[in-house]
């Protein structure tokens, strides 16, 4: 039996805010001549959501199609940023994605950030190893929950669940009609009772249980 394991990306495997931020405020003064302080708190409030709600919650004071401009400049500056620089991976991440993957599991990614970011996580920390495949909505235009649905459906998992950090992912979860775990080791909360992590190294044993029940 096909068991995979997808995670989201930000807050769930790795901090890449503070980086985020910097790359971001520097594009908008030397590309468009805007000061505008963007701190990693305000990175993290808005990790998770669609790059098209991320940008209209930053760039509330502009008019749309401006607030697509840099968007768009923004995150393929960022990409850049986050190939050279890398970020801040979670406690024990290549541990237990390398337990995980002794155990027999596919491993894969799905988040809702921009094309070419997944990649530069992976290609930076040399995980690729580690992923079967992955999915984002810079990629689809498509929400997560959906893209949940291509990456199972597509990889043929005959079990999945989908581990991430706020409530967001949790409702993709649902929508995908997929278990979900909830890592409390990043940027918020999920209302619902679910089952959750406080550190990643409990994972293998916390999806070995969730795999048999």
């Amino acid at each position: 039996m096909k068991k995979g394991i997808l995670f989201d990306l930000d807050g769930t495997l790795w901090d890449s805010s503070e980086g985020v931020a910097a790359s971001w405020e520097k594009s908008l003064d030397e590309h468009f001549d805007i000061e505008k302080v963007i701190t990693a708190d305000m990175i993290q409030e808005v990790m998770g959501k669609s790059m098209y709600e991320i940008s209209d919650i930053l760039f509330s004071e502009f008019p749309m199609k401006e607030r697509r401009e840099m968007l768009t400049y923004c995150c393929m500056r960022e990409n850049e940023y986050i190939r050279s620089h890398g970020g801040t991976l979670m406690p024990g991440l290549e541990e237990t994605l390398c337990r995980l993957k002794e155990q027999g599991y596919h491993l894969y990614i799905v988040s809702n950030c921009q094309a070419g970011y997944i990649e530069a996580f992976l290609e930076y920390h040399k995980l690729e190893k580690y992923f079967d495949d992955f999915e984002c909505f810079g990629r689809t235009g498509r929400e997560k929950g959906r893209n949940i649905c291509a990456v199972v459906e597509r990889n043929q998992l005959e079990q999945s669940v989908y581990v991430g950090d706020i409530q967001g992912d949790y409702y993709a979860a649902v929508e995908a009609e997929v278990p979900f775990i909830h890592a409390r080791t990043g940027y918020g909360s999920v209302q619902e009772e679910v089952p959750y992590i406080t550190e990643l190294s409990q994972l293998p044993e916390m999806v070995g249980e969730f795999f048999q029940s």
